[in-house]
């Protein structure tokens, strides 16, 4: 007696079912035991540039700003935050002057805050050229 005639053989199936929620399940264990780094730890260094030393241009307004954020406009000391007293500073700088360049000497140390308020301050002086003063690196 032949019994197995009318059988047919099953081919076997690999079931992905329970392959995809273990992996689902690792994914959830790393998502959760990774730490993230946060920005407040980031510590940058300022870039230093190379390149030839320019030659000073008579239509050049230098702004130097310190650490404590106040700023310095030819021989004109100005405290910290003072946008107004800049701004009638660098236009009576500019009267009369064709294509001014306002060139920020930042300390490395001074805010960023420090730095945009005299970017702001030369778009309400109505002036557009704006360049930042770097150190040639010693490398």
């Amino acid at each position: 007696m032949n019994f197995r005639r009318g059988r047919h053989r099953e081919e076997p199936e690999i079931n992905f079912i329970p392959l995809i929620d273990l992996l689902l399940v690792i994914l959830i264990f790393l998502m959760v035991t990774t730490t993230y780094s946060r920005f407040s730890e980031l510590k940058i260094d300022l870039p230093s540039a190379q390149g030839a030393a320019q030659a000073e241009k008579s239509n050049e307004i230098d702004v130097a700003v310190s650490p404590a954020g106040e700023m310095m406009v030819g021989e004109t000391k100005l405290p910290a935050g003072d946008r107004d007293g800049l701004v009638a500073r660098l236009k009576d700088l500019a009267a009369g002057k064709n294509g001014v360049v306002v060139v920020v000497n930042a300390d490395a140390k001074a805010s960023h805050q420090s730095v945009v308020g005299v970017m702001e301050a030369a778009r309400l002086a109505g002036l557009t050229q704006l360049t930042f003063a770097t150190q040639l690196s010693t490398q």
